[in-house]
């Protein structure tokens, strides 16, 4: 399954988030990748992650999806590009609704450009299923990306591949349900739009493995769904804060 990667040059943007940061550890563990460029535009962020990796085959590259110049110098000698840079927080982005245009859409965009120009062999996207029949600008924006992915293989003839991995919430990633519940275990109040509510569970250990399947397995188009358990959102604040 890892010979996909060996000596080969990645890089995630986003690399700094859970996801990127799980990846990174476990493709660095498991497989003899040549080098690996995390992207992103936190330094603390990526600060802190250099001083857990501590693997000279990781690059740590400042920059923001938005910069396609900045994108273009990246992708240089890459062949894999795991794409998971994206605002991914509901309501914010309802509030600020052009930045996440210019991030998850036209940051897509430029990612697809750049993987072309850069001559990448393969592009995964990693979405969510906010983006089946989305109703918020986060779903909706996402995608956005999705169609530009698949539409990416149209005038790439065939040299970079562009696939797409769409899975369900992360358990206990960054800014989560079930991180903010654990924090907050003593609140006596929630707010649910419908009791009927539910969501889709990954772990991050899952969603490497689904990724690694991607990449193993893309031709240049497809849509990866995993089939992953849901559950209801008043059975977890059940459980979690029983007396709210």
């Amino acid at each position: 399954m890892y010979n996909t990667f060996q000596d080969k040059n990645v890089l995630i943007t986003g690399g700094t988030g859970s996801f990127g940061k799980n990846f990174a550890k476990q493709l660095l563990k498991k497989s003899k990748l040549k080098k690996l460029i995390i992207f992103s535009r936190d330094e603390f962020k990526q600060h802190q992650l250099a001083s857990e990796l501590k693997d000279s085959r990781v690059r740590f590259f400042l920059g923001d999806i938005r910069d396609q110049q900045r994108l273009n110098r990246a992708f240089h000698d890459i062949d894999i590009v795991i794409h998971a840079a994206a605002l991914k927080q509901v309501p914010a982005l309802e509030y600020n609704p052009h930045e996440s245009i210019k991030t998850n859409v036209i940051g897509a965009q430029n990612i697809i450009e750049t993987a072309v120009d850069q001559g990448v062999s393969k592009v995964l996207l990693i979405s969510t299923d906010k983006a089946a029949e989305p109703i918020n600008l986060y779903g909706a924006s996402k995608l956005c990306a999705e169609k530009l992915f698949i539409s990416g293989n149209s005038y790439s003839s065939g040299k970079t591949k562009f696939s797409i991995v769409r899975y369900g919430n992360v358990i206990g990633s960054r800014g989560s349900i079930v991180e903010t519940l654990l924090n907050n275990n003593k609140t006596k109040k929630v707010q649910i739009t419908d009791k009927d509510m539910t969501r889709f569970w990954i772990t991050l250990e899952q969603s490497f493995d689904l990724v690694l399947f991607a990449i193993n397995n893309m031709e240049g188009g497809e849509i990866f769904v995993p089939k992953i358990p849901s559950m209801k959102l008043i059975d977890l604040f059940d459980t979690i804060v029983p007396n709210a």
